[in-house]
């Protein structure tokens, strides 16, 4: 979940590593560091806390570091010892003539440690990472050739890294390699740059090569050279990025998130536009390698998901067994990769996640991929690691987001979720088509509708203003937006640290409510539909302890006026597709909370946005 980003060329690298870490700060960090080439030594620089701390520290050192082309940079997120100036990155070893910065986690480090500690090297650190720099620090002396070293060192590393290596003995190259951790390496003239995600360096160049496992990569300003894990070269292929660097900009508002709320409605239309031509032509999933024959020898399909996306895919579960008859369950990546799972040739498995590199959910999908099951991924980012294990890929084409907390990744989920449904559906034949034709129909009417919600968000934030002063939040929901509540609690749990949670609406009389009184908020999803009437019956026991009561409806109903304290109303929609709208003003209740109450929204404390390990 750190970022790292690194630079070899003919430029001063110290803006370029300032404005690279940055651009991935979204990953969540605690602390940050850099390392440069200056004259005949590596100088690190560290600082605790954000990245305007690292840059008060570097401000007496400009000049020393301004001829510098050639260094290393990182934003931490703490796993091994706190966050504190000795335990940042970069590390180096005993001599200090190599640095290196690290994203993941050495599994081994104990092992590797002792044995290290052994041999006279002495920690300073209470990190994994410090065992990478002594380990490659003492093949280096063995083999005087960096890229040497580090092929031996990799071999006794377990877990998970991505590694940027600098050795002042070798000065103008960097080393880099991978193993289950995200390493892309930046193309231009006479220059090359490394980086844990494209933000990084997208405003320079827009030419990338993707490092698999175990490649090393050996940079210099006017050479590039990748070796795979048996040290024979690899042939690099240049990929060109889709994207624009003004994706990183604010465009006028103030936070990534309002942004990325109000760029749904698009989102969603970029979905539909090259899948659903009209509502009577077949959904098209180019990518998605699902025939008649595979579906009908399905026993079942597992989702595997965590956070937001694990949402999203319960959704999908709702939507999937109604539409297709086909048994689905969902379950937390984080949970499935422990366990003993009955997954075979018979399964679909479907992963879900923003990033595509979720360390738990890429686990998961290689051991199902190992029993044989077809993999379909559904991720933001064709381009990532659990992308490139699929069978299948349904991408979501939400763009960059760069908030912490998932707002539009989340609806362009629900949205594939959708659209995948419907293509089964239409492949097994097992839905009326009249019926199909109108639900492809409702779809391409709901950016307009979330537009109406957008448009018209004040009733939203006085709602949000109202309640930003309570200490716990409740919200309720049955049938397909039970997961709706539960993702309302998530954001406004990330962003404003209020301890919010949801509930089945019926599980409320057997033990929450016992929380009820006047001082506890309990939000309603209140869609019409099959579940209305017994949602609004657990909303009256709610509202008879005494509770807070707020509705989120399409409803008109006047029964509803006086039972809730505040109404929020949204444009009319059919049943099965109201999780799409109901998700946005609850995305804006938790904006609005956590901008009353002055928290760093965008970079809510203690999360990341991709986290890359176990």
């Amino acid at each position: 979940m750190c970022g790292i980003v690194g630079y070899v060329g003919n430029k001063p690298v110290l803006d370029i590593l300032l404005d690279g870490l940055e651009q991935l700060e979204y990953r969540g960090y605690d602390s940050s560091g850099i390392a440069v080439q200056c004259k005949d030594k590596i100088n690190v620089y560290k600082a605790v806390g954000k990245l305007k701390a690292l840059r008060e520290e570097l401000a007496s050192h400009a000049y020393e570091i301004s001829k510098s082309t050639v260094g290393i940079g990182h934003i931490r997120w703490a796993t091994h010892g706190a966050p504190t100036v000795v335990n940042a990155h970069p590390h180096t070893c005993n001599c200090g003539k190599l640095v290196l910065v690290h994203n993941g986690i050495i599994e081994n480090y104990k092992e590797l440690k002792a044995k290290l500690e052994a041999e006279g090297c002495v920690f300073k650190s209470q990190t994994d990472t410090e065992t990478v720099a002594h380990l490659v620090a003492q093949k280096y002396a063995l083999t005087h050739d960096l890229t040497k070293a580090v092929a031996l060192a990799v071999k006794e590393i377990e877990g998970a890294f991505a590694l940027e290596i600098m050795h002042n003995d070798e000065p103008n190259k960097l080393v880099i390699t991978k193993r289950n951790a995200p390493l892309v390496i930046g193309v231009a003239p006479d220059e090359y740059y490394a980086a844990s995600d494209i933000p990084a360096f997208i405003k320079h160049t827009n030419k990338a090569i993707y490092l698999s496992d175990d490649q090393i990569a050996t940079l210099t300003a006017d050479s590039l050279e990748i070796i795979d894990k048996n040290g024979c070269k690899v042939e690099p292929k240049i990929e060109l990025l889709p994207w624009e660097p003004v994706a990183l900009s604010k465009m006028g508002y103030k936070h990534f998130m309002l942004k990325e709320i109000h760029e749904q409605p698009d989102v969603i239309r970029n979905i539909l536009s090259d899948k659903l031509k009209s509502p009577e032509e077949n959904v098209i999933l180019d990518e998605v390698k699902l025939t008649k024959e595979t579906l009908r020898n399905l026993n079942r399909i597992q989702v595997i998901a965590c956070g937001t996306s694990l949402h999203a895919a319960m959704i999908g579960k709702y939507i999937i067994e109604d539409l297709c008859g086909i048994p689905v369950d969902v379950e937390a990546s984080s949970e499935y990769i422990y366990r003993k799972t009955v997954t075979d040739a018979h399964t679909l498995v479907i992963g879900v996640s923003q990033s595509g590199e979720t360390a738990d959910t890429l686990t998961a999908i290689k051991q199902s991929k190992a029993r044989g099951s077809h993999i379909l991924i559904i991720t933001n980012r064709p381009d990532s690691a659990m992308a490139r294990e699929a069978d299948s890929l349904l991408s979501v084409n939400a763009g960059i987001e760069v908030s912490v907390a998932a707002t539009k990744s989340y609806i362009a989920q629900l949205t594939s979720f959708y659209l995948l449904a419907l293509y089964m559906a239409e492949i097994k034949g097992t839905y009326p088509v009249s019926e199909l034709t109108n639900f492809k129909h409702e779809m391409l009417m709901l950016p307009q509708k979330i537009e109406q919600i957008l448009s018209n968000m004040e009733n939203i934030r006085e709602c949000a203003r109202k309640y930003s002063a309570t200490r716990d939040f409740i919200y309720i929901a049955r049938g397909i937006n039970y997961p709706t509540a539960l993702e309302g609690a998530l954001k406004l749990k990330e962003i404003s640290y209020i301890n919010a949670t949801g509930y089945p609406a019926g599980e409320l009389k057997h033990g929450p409510i016992a929380m009820l009184d006047e001082s506890m908020p309990v939000l309603s999803i209140l869609m019409k539909g099959a579940v209305y009437e017994k949602l609004l019956s657990n909303s009256e026991e709610a509202k008879a302890r005494n509770a807070r009561m707020i509705a989120l409806t399409n409803s008109q109903d006047k029964k509803l006026d006086e039972l809730f304290d505040y109404i929020i109303r949204v444009p009319d929609v059919a049943e099965y597709l109201s999780p799409i709208i109901a998700i946005v003003p609850l995305q804006l209740i938790a904006y609005y909370i956590a901008e009353f109450l002055g928290k760093d929204v965008d970079q809510p404390r203690n999360l990341a946005k991709s986290v890359t390990v176990e």
